[in-house]
């Protein structure tokens, strides 16, 4: 059977190794995005996987996406929820919009995918959701209160709703991965890199394609007997 999945932020970094590990499994794909539409277009372009525009920490905007999305691909089996937006700065400079825009996005936008979704999959015997925590969720990270506290919400986001699909054949697991090649990463000036590197046992970033094959891995029948659980991919930057 052909299942369909919806990657947030799917068109850039991380979301889009994930939506095109999701395609090359033998799903139809959906990509959100949340307001680059060159960047979407040319995404669309290269990988031939339809691109969606809205953005997830809107509760109405994802019903209404989530809908669209349904009704031209067909009902969604599976949801990444990826999208995830960074406002750095130790709490005493940190304004009350660095903070609640993050915690909206991050963890907000996983309530909203959640609720766009997985009452259908409970209603069809299958689903799966996957949510794309950090090693900073897990560990903390000096001057990420907010980034830190929304992944942190992911986890135990994670464990309740997991509870909620078990016996409806609906899985809800997470992913932290830690730092990764990506554009996000890339504009870290390179002296802190290299000390973030230097305390990373592998002695390396991770790359995109190495959480997508674990995002596609529990999506997959294999693991029909996951969830509730967290798969850090750190490189053994963080270990409990």
């Amino acid at each position: 059977m052909t299942r369909v999945a919806v990657v947030t932020g799917g068109t850039r970094g991380i979301g889009e190794a994930i939506s095109l590990a999701l395609k090359e499994q033998g799903c139809i794909v959906a990509a959100n995005y949340a307001g680059n539409d060159e960047k979407a277009r040319a995404f669309t372009d290269r990988t031939g996987i339809q691109a969606f525009r809205w953005d997830v920490a809107d509760h109405d905007a994802c019903l209404v996406g989530c809908a669209q999305i349904a009704e031209t691909l067909g009902p969604i089996d599976i949801v990444i929820n990826n999208a995830g937006i960074t406002r750095d700065g130790v709490l005493a400079k940190m304004s009350f919009d660095d903070w609640n825009e993050v915690m909206r996005t991050n963890l907000g936008g996983c309530f909203n995918m959640a609720k766009a979704t997985f009452g259908d999959m409970r209603a069809r015997g299958w689903g799966r959701i996957v949510n794309i925590g950090s090693v900073n969720g897990q560990a903390g990270q000096y001057g990420q209160v907010n980034y830190a506290a929304a992944k942190s919400g992911i986890h135990g986001f994670t464990k309740a709703l997991a509870q909620e699909g078990a016996k409806y054949g609906v899985t809800v697991n997470a992913i932290a991965p830690g730092y990764v090649d990506t554009d996000m990463v890339a504009a870290v000036p390179a002296a802190v890199l290299e000390k973030i590197v230097g305390k990373i046992p592998v002695g390396r970033l991770g790359q995109a394609a190495e959480i997508a094959r674990g995002v596609g891995f529990l999506c997959s029948d294999h693991a029909a007997f996951i969830t509730g659980s967290t798969l850090s991919i750190n490189g053994g930057q963080h270990m409990y």
